[in-house]
């Protein structure tokens, strides 16, 4: 049946012509008489064939078992295609049941009805010890009393289960002893000696391997992961010296990756001593654990980065501050004088490198405001031009109705910028980078790289080159701080780790198709900013000066602060600049001195992070008996750290770490002259 993407058939051949639509042309109205589910089963095999370009099931019915297919021809059209499988549950040497998701039997071949009887309807009929293990030995009800039967279980679609059983006593008719009865066997199984050669395979378990397994093969050809040869786990297996337990084994050779789950049993009398290898794929299990894994270290960099980037915030403080002291004594005739500009510069560059961490551990200041990303882009233009050269054109195509976005405009810009460097850098002999901004609307949820994108509505950005393309093994790991595929030298491998976290913080996504010798395309989704437009939030909420003001251009103030290099630079700075301070280095000692009722404070200066009582907290206690102190919280983290916490007192600011002198003045002068 062709159909189009909502399942309407425009073709159906002469066998899908016997199905009855009755007037209703439709994929789902064909399998109404085959499935129980018809519509489920349609939905996920479309989804499935529009990531792939196809998908199949097989499906076990009250009926028969049919592999049900779905192509995707064209922009439009899927190639839907049905058939009724040999049913294995038919054969006739192996006692097989099918069971749905809550036990219930769907079916047993004639073995199976010969040992259960026919008053069966649950597997809680049938077996004593439930769940059923594959691999292990239960008990069964037959009409012979409870017999003991060696279980293989395999997972059907829609949850249900294959389950085949031998029983392990004699019941008069002895089962068949050929390896042959066991090649449809629905479970990968193995016939080992115990010297590693392998003796016999089904049909399972060779589709499992995805190779032919020759006459001389042995396992350790097919599989490795112990850590130890594996023919001295299969002699303590065949001597007794181990149950067999549970072993994961990586497969060997150039095809694609498989994990698998291997239980061997001794098996055969003394004639014939062999293992029996019960194998599972555990490609997806041991995909998702590394997946679990890579989250679990990414969180842990984050962290890392955040803490190493508040202590080297703190350092790099006393470093410019301290150079800016010495500069206040120092000319430009003077021979130290580009010593020091050299220092403060490189303390800056260094203050740069930090605000990268932050950027991935995202917990950077961000300034969040409306943007159209239209007029970014435009302003960025020019300096994006000089960025890439001659020997690259940039292109740029916005969709006229574009979506404001909520974001900060110099972090954003700093994302172009770190894609655009990247894709120049791929493309050493010129080439063409593409950015192109639309609107996009999710009515549900999509699932990609270990990230959900809820539905809503988005502005993407794609920026697309024609360089070299990123290889498949790393593109997993190009999000990793200091991870660079370039060559020592050409990069710090923090440009995609800052924009991932500013991307991510800013409540978007980002995500990365590429393919070596085509191009690599980065795309961004934003989440379209609805609401009314309002203009951006000022660095620092800090009142102008009162064009009337009298008096003297100081004021007390009370400097807490546990560093002290940064608290030996601030003090010095404030008093050069003719305000008296007291110092403190932590909580507790600031509100010893304020103990003192004549003591006049206009200003707390405190950092946000401190042992014991933190900023805010001692902050709300001072204010109960000094209301209206103007407050200024210095921290290396983010503002967003504390927002909630400063949001709840009055006239006060923030400021980040690093600061200069000039930083650290300015706003307690702007707060003076609010109080």
């Amino acid at each position: 049946m062709l159909a189009d993407n909502d399942g309407r058939i425009v073709f159906q051949n002469e066998a899908a012509g016997k199905l009855d639509l009755s007037g209703r042309p439709r994929v789902e109205r064909a399998l109404t008489r085959l499935l129980a589910n018809p519509g489920a089963v349609q939905l996920r095999l479309q989804d499935k064939a529009r990531q792939s370009g196809r998908a199949e099931e097989t499906l076990t019915t009250c009926r028969a078992r049919l592999n049900l297919s779905a192509q995707v021809v064209g922009a439009d059209r899927i190639l839907w295609r049905l058939e009724e499988l040999s049913n294995s549950v038919s054969d006739p040497g192996i006692p097989t049941i099918s069971a749905g998701p809550e036990g219930s039997i769907l079916q047993a071949n004639d073995p199976a009805r010969h040992l259960i009887g026919s008053d069966a309807t649950t597997l809680e009929d049938v077996f004593e010890d439930l769940p059923l293990r594959s691999g292990a030995t239960h008990r069964l009800r037959s009409g012979l009393g409870v017999i003991e039967v060696s279980v293989w279980v395999r997972e059907t679609a829609g949850g249900g289960s294959s389950i085949a059983f031998f029983p392990t006593t004699s019941l008069g008719a002895p089962m068949p002893e050929s390896w042959s009865v066991i090649e449809e066997l629905p479970v990968p199984l193995l016939k080992i000696a115990r010297s590693g050669e392998i003796l016999a395979s089904n049909r399972a378990a060779r589709g499992l391997v995805q190779r032919e397994i020759g006459p001389n093969a042995r396992l350790s050809d097919l599989f490795e992961g112990l850590g130890r040869p594996i023919i001295d786990w299969l002699e303590e297996i065949g001597r007794g010296q181990s149950s067999g337990d549970k072993q994961f084994l990586r497969s060997h050779g150039d095809g694609p990756e498989l994990f698998v789950q291997i239980i061997l049993k001794p098996a055969g009398g003394s004639k014939d001593p062999h293992l029996i290898a019960v194998l599972s794929d555990m490609t997806e299990f041991k995909s998702l654990e590394a997946q679990f894994v890579q989250s679990q270290k990414m969180q842990a960099i984050g962290q890392l980065a955040g803490g190493v980037g508040h202590d080297f915030n703190n350092l790099l403080t006393a470093i410019s501050g301290h150079c800016d002291l010495l500069l206040l004594r120092h000319d430009r005739e003077d021979q130290d004088y580009s010593d020091l500009i050299q220092i403060h510069q490189n303390s800056n560059r260094a203050a740069a490198l930090v605000g990268q961490l932050l950027a991935f551990s995202r917990k950077q200041n961000l300034r969040p405001e409306a943007l159209d990303l239209r007029d970014t882009l435009a302003d960025l233009t020019h300096l994006l031009n000089r960025l890439v050269g001659e020997k690259v054109r940039l292109t740029l195509n916005h969709d006229p109705d574009l979506l404001p976005i909520r974001a900060d405009k110099r972090q954003l810009e700093q994302v172009i910028m770190n894609l655009v460097v990247n894709a120049r850098d791929a493309m050493p002999s010129g080439g063409e980078i593409i950015i192109e901004t639309e609107n996009l609307t999710l009515k549900r949820p999509i699932e990609r790289d270990r990230a959900s994108v809820p539905a809503g509505a988005y502005v993407l950005v794609k920026l697309a080159d024609e360089g070299h393309g990123i290889p498949a093994d790393k593109i997993p790991k190009i999000f990793e701080p200091f991870y660079t595929t370039k060559r020592t030298g050409e990069g710090t491998g923090l440009g995609l780790s800052t924009a991932y976290g500013i991307v991510k913080q800013t409540g978007g996504f980002i995500f990365v198709d590429s393919e070596e010798g085509r191009g690599t395309i980065f795309t961004l989704y934003f989440p379209a900013h609805l609401a009314p437009v309002e203009p951006a939030a000022p660095m620092l909420s800090i009142a102008p000066r009162p064009a009337d003001r009298s008096g003297p251009d100081h004021g007390v103030i009370l400097l807490v602060e546990d560093e002290a290099p940064v608290r030996a630079f601030a003090a010095r700075a404030l008093r050069l600049k003719g305000h008296t301070v007291f110092e403190a280095e932590n909580a507790e000692a600031a509100l010893e001195l304020l103990k003192d009722p004549g003591m006049r404070v206009d200003i707390f200066v405190t950092d946000v992070i401190m042992p014991g009582k933190d900023g805010p907290t001692w902050v709300r206690e001072a204010l109960k008996d000094r209301p209206g102190t103007g407050v200024v919280f210095v921290s290396g983290y983010a503002e967003e750290a504390f927002g909630e916490h400063q949001a709840l007192i009055a006239n006060s600011v923030f400021l980040p770490k690093p600061f200069s002198l000039n930083d650290l003045v300015e706003t307690v002068a702007a707060q003076l002259a609010g109080s």
